[in-house]
């Protein structure tokens, strides 16, 4: 009889429902306790909160102290935040209640790149607890670093690493395309870029991840970011964005090394983006050029592997992982998922 991981799902935005739905249909995996701030959701089933057609028996609790240990948790999956800071208060909550974590927070996929010394506190503090945890998703956590080294494995040898992410918008959650600036006036997007209040997270994750795990040292890196503006009227279910005003964000982050980039990391996200695709260029022995063509839909993605990962976290040593460190996750869906498709 195959073992069941109870797991306690923290946080219930977008991507923590969909990590729910997944959840709640995968063998092996019961969800016996949700959490989330939002008074709207505070005491409300989880799986109606889920978008789910049936109730699971679980009321969402504003916090782990309410629910204490009647849980039974022996995991968590934390969909809260991007910054590492502010999430750690909630790893030092979940650590010290004996939980294993994996987060979908963007700057734990790999702490090296700009926060080592904190990346270095929770490390100890998780091996002192006893417990892993992981941060992953789809961008960082797969499609610029993970399927990136993957490819690497029938490299002899390396020159030259570029990455280009495209990805439409209005595909995905509204939040996304707000923090991607979509339906700001160029003048507006360029005063909060400068601010640090527009930009998608995790470039610089992904470019540290792939540089150290071939032992490439980078003299330094070198970041850009530019307002992708409407050269006609675009629209998703929530922003309308007219000729001139900005559909999104384009970003680059590059590894140089002896003045050359060695590693370039290319990024647009806008709402109505043409040709949406993931395309990996490996310039070695031998070359590789890799396309998936529309791209990997990034909210479907994140929640899945998320929960793909829990059978690697739950047999992993105490500490801080990162997906390169992992044996190979993949879905675990049962024969039941093939019947229905």
């Amino acid at each position: 009889m195959e073992s069941v991981t109870r797991i306690l799902c923290y946080g219930l935005g977008p991507i923590g429902c969909h990590i729910v739905r997944i959840a709640h249909a995968r063998p092996g995996l019961e969800i016996v306790g949700a959490v989330d701030v939002d008074p709207a959701k505070i005491g409300r089933d989880v799986g109606q909160v889920a978008g789910l057609r049936e109730e699971m028996g679980i009321r969402v609790a504003q916090s782990l102290a309410e629910i204490g240990s009647a849980s039974r948790a022996e995991l968590a999956i934390q969909a809260t935040t991007s910054s590492l800071s502010d999430l750690m208060p909630q790893l030092e909550e979940l650590f010290k209640a004996g939980l294993r974590v994996v987060s979908t927070s963007e700057e734990l996929s790999y702490p090296n790149a700009q926060d080592p010394d904190l990346g270095k506190k929770i490390d100890v503090l998780a091996k002192q607890c006893g417990v892993a945890v992981l941060g992953t998703g789809v961008n960082p956590g797969f499609a610029m670093d993970t399927l990136v080294l993957a490819l690497t494995g029938v490299c002899a040898d390396i020159h030259r690493i570029d990455v280009f992410r495209v990805v439409d918008s209005s595909t995905r959650r509204v939040q996304l395309q707000v923090k991607t600036g979509a339906g700001l006036s160029v003048a507006e997007f360029e005063k909060r870029a400068s601010e640090g209040k527009i930009r998608h997270i995790g470039l610089e994750e992904s470019l540290a991840m792939v540089a150290d795990h071939i032992g490439w040292k980078l003299d330094r890196t070198e970041s850009s970011i530019e307002p992708v503006v409407a050269e006609k009227v675009v629209r998703s279910t929530d922003i309308l964005v007219p000729v001139g005003n900005v559909a999104g964000v384009r970003q680059c982050q590059k590894g140089i090394s002896c003045e050359k980039a060695l590693i370039t990391m290319n990024l647009e996200i806008s709402i109505g983006a043409p040709n949406p695709c993931d395309h990996i260029v490996i310039r070695g022995s031998p070359d590789i050029d890799m396309v998936i063509t529309g791209g990997i839909q990034g909210d479907i993605a994140t929640a899945a592997i998320a929960v793909n990962a829990i059978p690697r976290v739950m047999t992993a040593a105490p500490g801080l992982l990162n997906m390169a460190e992992l044996p190979l996750v993949f879905a675990r869906v049962g024969e039941s998922s093939a019947v229905r498709n």
